[in-house]
């Protein structure tokens, strides 16, 4: 391969030297030795003792105790059981005790017997809960990117709500996959794109076995100047934090822990080259590949732990909107440069979610590239004074051709994202139409302010999964108002530099009889590098305008990152709705990323 006839894209991770010993040899016996007190069982596997019984409003039952206690006597007699009237409950219904054990005949019957009377409007087992467990992998408590409460990304508690990426797939396009048996059950086919022979290291040029053949090179292999590099098993790093099994007694747990992670591989020695890529995204997204065979699970979720510097080419714009397109969502790595991610791609492209990473106390990472362009933090660590603070995941022991499997804890925006990614796996299986503008919008607007600090711009601050998933109506806190409307418009338009003109974005609302409503909610997210330059309208149906946002000389931040609420009760809802900016001041430049309307 020779360097300077293709553009460079390399990983973006940065390693650290803790190697935590092979899967099958390294014991931390302690937490695997107790499998039923992290594991209980499930309420439905527990013993049931008593019945809740709900009367009919006229039964004699739902007023009177007395009645209620001969008719739990009655039935159980009639079902060949002891069954006794324990306690009203609050809501009116009677708690009914099985007794020590059934004698005669099931559960069922005994179900069955009240059901058959007119008088019983419902009958529910009295079902027994636990708190809740984590996984029982064995390096889980090192995982504090998943639960910590300063800095994690809440994603324990996101599980509570019964998502963990089942029926979803996540393509993993990076250096390929090394095995591994905390990650296998896991692994669905990918593909192998590398055109270049010598660059894949496995004979050939493209084939349809993605197997991580490692990426080491020797000192001025690369270029002239480049530093020799031990392979990396970049893949198997960002795979096993989508999703390593869980609830395996060994090992880690990935963010959606029961997804299926395809492996793409386009990065090998020396990296990887921007065509490689672009036909990876096409045809990981279910788009067709001259000579490619097509792929039988198309990806829900893509994720891209590399870059390179420079702007986003066209051809990585069109496969991304391809993939956009085709219902995938695009995670990206923001570059581990310290420096405006503006100046790397794919993380400038359009229509993807740009990652920025985090350290464990919730600060920017000092690595992490920053900027206007960034949407969203994830935990990315920072193993500089402590390996304990990177991020766990799946590896490899060798440093050239594949060894023994192990764990290791590596830190950059690399690792962010596949946490990024696994949320959005998440998503999909609560909800399986939901679009990529919509796994973006929720991402961003659910996030938490960071606890620590960021210079330069972290986007809408720390992701957070439960949060996130409870605003699909799922998780624990209260589900959003179901009469609630939300319309969003995610196309990128430049705002031209104090020109005067003024830029438009369209919201077509239909379906929303009478007028908008008093407290209509828009929310604004503009990439710009001094905010104080810009006036941000809202110009509604007909033509009235209301000013969100005027400017300011002193007001020297990045990005207008807010949701305002406008009186437009004198306005109907339907229609085309515009959000409309201007730049007053030269020397400064961004972009409206994306606004919604909720009603």
């Amino acid at each position: 391969m020779n360097g300077s006839r293709r553009l460079r894209i390399s990983l973006l991770a940065v390693t650290s030297a803790a190697l935590l010993g092979s899967g099958v040899t390294a014991a931390a016996a302690t937490p695997g030795a107790q499998p039923d007190r992290d594991r209980p069982k499930a309420a439905s596997e527990a013993p049931v003792e008593r019945l809740i019984v709900g009367y009919e409003t006229k039964a004699a039952e739902a007023k009177s105790d007395t009645e209620a206690r001969e008719d739990a006597e009655a039935k159980g007699r009639k079902a060949g059981e002891a069954l006794s009237f324990e306690r009203r409950l609050g809501t009116g219904a009677a708690l009914v005790d099985l007794g020590d054990e059934l004698k005669g005949g099931s559960l069922q019957d005994v179900i069955d017997t009240f059901e058959a009377d007119p008088d019983v409007a419902y009958v529910d087992r009295d079902t027994r809960m636990y708190a809740t467990a984590a996984p029982n992998d064995t390096y889980y408590n090192r995982q504090w990117d998943l639960f910590e409460a300063t800095a994690g990304m809440n994603v324990q508690n996101a599980w509570d709500g019964g998502a963990t990426g089942r029926g979803v797939t996540v393509a993993v396009i990076d250096t390929g996959y090394v095995t591994h048996s905390d990650l296998g059950a896991n692994i669905v086919p990918g593909y192998d794109f590398i055109s270049d022979a010598t660059a894949a290291r496995d004979g050939g040029g493209r084939d349809g076995n993605p197997r991580d053949e490692g990426d080491w090179s020797a000192e001025n292999e690369c270029y002239s100047g480049s530093r020799a590099s031990d392979s990396s098993w970049h893949g198997t790093h960002v795979a096993g934090t989508v999703a390593a099994v869980a609830n395996n007694g060994k090992g880690v747990a990935g963010v959606a822990y029961n997804a299926k992670v395809q492996p793409v591989r386009v990065l090998g020695k020396c990296g990887g080259s921007t065509a490689d890529i672009a036909d990876a995204i096409v045809w990981a997204s279910g788009g067709s590949v001259p000579g490619v065979p097509a792929n039988p699970s198309p990806a829900d979720v893509i994720n891209l732990s590399l870059g390179g510097s420079g702007s986003c080419q066209t051809i990585t714009q069109n496969a991304v909107n391809g993939a956009v397109g085709r219902g995938t969502t695009v995670v990206v790595a923001a570059g581990n440069s310290n420096t405006n991610a503006a100046g790397f791609t794919p993380a400038n492209c359009g229509n993807v979610v740009n990652v920025a990473a985090s350290d464990r106390e919730g600060n920017r990472a000092s690595y992490s590239n920053y900027g206007s362009s960034i949407d969203i933090t994830a935990p990315g660590g920072e193993t500089a004074y402590s390996s304990a603070n990177g991020i766990l995941s799946t590896l490899n022991s060798s440093s050239t051709t594949p060894g023994t499997e192990n764990y290791e804890a590596y830190q950059g925006t690399s690792m962010a994202t596949p946490h990024i990614a696994g949320l959005a796996a998440l998503m999909y299986e609560k909800d399986p139409a939901v679009t990529p503008s919509r796994v973006e919008s929720l991402i961003k607007n659910n996030a938490r302010t960071l606890p620590g600090t960021c210079s330069g711009g972290c986007g809408y601050g720390l992701a957070d999964a439960a949060r996130t998933l409870a605003a699909m109506g799922g998780g624990t806190t209260p589900d959003p108002d179901p009469t609630e409307q939300v319309f969003t418009n995610s196309e990128n338009w430049s705002i031209p530099d104090a020109d005067g003109r003024y830029v438009y974005s369209n919201i077509n609302v239909s379906g929303v009889s009478g007028y908008a409503p008093s407290d209509l909610k828009v929310s604004v997210d503009i990439k710009h590098t001094y905010r104080g330059d810009l006036r941000v309208q809202l110009v509604a149906p007909g033509g009235s305008i209301r000013t969100l946002k005027d400017t300011s000389a002193s007001d020297s931040a990045d990005n207008v990152l807010a949701t305002y609420t406008v009186d437009a009760s004198s306005v109907p809802a339907s229609g085309t709705w515009q959000l409309r900016v201007t730049d007053v001041y030269s020397g400064d430049t961004g972009y409206i990323d994306s606004w919604s309307l909720t009603f």
